[in-house]
C-alpha cells in the first residue's frame, strides 16, 4: 500500500472514531434531574451556575413530585430526583428507587393563600375559623391534587386543622401540579389558590392575601438524592447544590436553605 493511501486510510479511521466517540463524549457531559415543578425558578438559575463551572449540562423534567416518582419507578432515566415533601422521598427510598445514603433535605418553603393581582380581595387572616367558602363566592380555589401533589396534601392539612376544609372543600379545584395552579389564578381564572410561597415571588400577576400557619400543615421540606441508576458524575451536580453558590440563589428565589453547606 503506497504512503498516501495509508495515509488516507489512516485519516479516515480517525473521523470514523471521532464519529462513535461523540456521543459518547456528550452522554459523559449530562445529567438529568427530576424535580418538583415548584423548583424550576430557582433551579434553572442554579444549573446555569453549574453548567458555566463544570461544562456538564443539565437536562431538568419539571412536574409534580407523586408524577415524577411515578416515572423513575416505571424506568425513566434519572439522576437525581428532587421532592417536595418527605413522604415521595421515602416511598423512592422503601423501592431502592433512590440511594438513602445520598439523601439530604435541601430547602424549605412556605404555604401561601393567593389572588390575582387587581383582586379585590385583601388582607385574609388564616387562623381558625376561616370561611374560604364565604370569601371565594361562586369562584373555586385551586390547588394541586390533594390526593398525591404535596402542595394538595399540604392545603388539606392546613384547612382541616383549621376548621375550613368541610365548607370549602366543594369549592376546591385541582391542577395537575402547583405551577398549573399558579397560572390559573395569574391568568384569573380562579379566585384563590393555594401555593407555595416561592410560587408567589415567582409570578407578577398574582398577589399573597394570607399565609398559612407553620403549625397548621406538616414541614415542608424538599429532600433531594441520587437515583439507584445516578451515573458517576451526577455526584458532584448533588454536591454543587449544597454550595454556598447555590445556597444564595434558594434563599433569593425565597427558599429556606436547609442542609449544611457544602464547601
Amino acid at each position: 500500500m503506497c504512503s498516501d493511501l495509508k495515509s488516507l486510510v489512516a485519516a479516515l479511521a480517525i473521523l470514523f472514531l471521532g464519529a462513535v466517540a461523540a456521543p459518547v463524549a456528550a452522554q459523559e457531559t449530562r445529567i438529568t434531574v427530576f424535580a418538583a415543578a415548584s423548583l424550576k425558578n430557582a433551579l434553572d438559575e442554579v444549573d446555569a451556575a453549574y453548567t458555566r463551572d463544570s461544562r456538564v449540562r443539565v437536562v431538568v423534567s419539571y412536574a409534580a413530585t407523586s408524577a415524577l416518582m411515578k416515572q423513575i419507578e416505571q424506568g425513566a432515566p434519572a439522576d437525581l430526583f428532587a421532592s417536595a415533601d418527605l413522604e415521595w422521598m421515602d416511598y423512592g427510598t422503601q423501592k431502592g428507587l433512590v440511594r438513602a445514603e445520598t439523601r439530604v433535605n435541601l430547602l424549605g418553603n412556605t404555604l401561601v393563600l393567593i389572588a390575582p393581582k387587581d383582586s379585590k380581595i385583601g388582607a385574609v387572616a388564616i387562623r381558625p375559623g376561616l370561611d374560604l367558602a364565604a370569601l371565594v363566592g361562586d369562584g373555586r380555589v385551586v390547588t394541586a391534587d390533594i390526593r398525591s401533589v404535596p402542595v394538595g396534601k399540604y392545603a388539606k392539612a392546613a384547612l382541616e386543622a383549621l376548621g375550613a376544609w368541610t365548607a370549602v372543600e366543594k369549592k376546591l379545584a385541582f391542577a395537575e401540579n402547583v405551577r398549573a395552579a399558579l397560572i390559573l389564578v395569574a391568568r384569573g381564572e380562579a379566585p384563590l389558590g393555594i401555593v407555595y410561597a416561592t410560587d408567589a415571588k415567582a409570578e407578577p400577576n398574582v398577589k399573597v392575601v394570607g399565609v398559612f400557619p407553620e403549625e397548621s400543615h406538616p414541614a415542608i421540606v424538599y429532600p433531594v438524592a441520587l437515583t439507584a441508576a445516578a451515573r458517576p458524575q451526577a455526584a458532584a451536580y448533588l454536591q454543587f447544590l449544597r454550595s454556598p453558590a447555590a445556597k444564595e440563589i434558594f434563599e433569593r428565589h425565597g427558599f429556606v436553605f436547609l442542609a449544611k453547606p457544602s464547601s
